[in-house]
């Protein structure tokens, strides 16, 4: 079982915490002292297919050498404000076959990646992939 807490410090920031310990600090107001809330989902989603796309393509032996994945998320507007469209970017460096890279984000769409799974009950996920060469 997955746990996670806030603790409400000031104006609009929590401090959240899982049980593996670690802690970040979230702001649900317009300061934007932090992260909010509907941008750490964007961030879970990145890592979450990034993390599958790394290890597809360490399984398949591909050179890559950097992997960076972009979320941009359109919200609905009336409450509840959830994503109703995610435009995610891959950007794969390094000596790598296309098909390779192709079939590890596909993977990680259709099949491992949690996070996208949930999000697309209420969104449209849409993939690009950049060859950074």
């Amino acid at each position: 079982m997955i746990e996670s807490k806030v603790v409400w410090t000031d104006n609009d920031r929590f401090i959240g915490q899982a049980l593996s310990g670690h802690a970040m600090v979230v702001d649900t107001g317009k300061e934007k002292t932090a992260s909010s809330p509907p941008e750490l989902v964007l961030i879970a989603l990145c890592g979450c297919t990034g993390s599958d796309v790394v290890s597809i393509l360490r399984k398949k032996r591909e050179p890559f050498t950097s992997v960076e994945v972009i979320a941009k998320g359109e919200r609905s507007p009336t409450p509840p404000t959830v994503f109703t469209e995610i435009k995610v970017l891959y950007r794969i460096g390094g000596k790598v076959t296309h098909k390779a890279v192709e079939d590890a984000v596909h993977l990680s769409e259709t099949k491992y990646c949690s996070v996208s799974a949930m999000l697309a009950k209420t969104a449209k996920i849409t993939y690009e992939i950049e060859y950074l060469g």
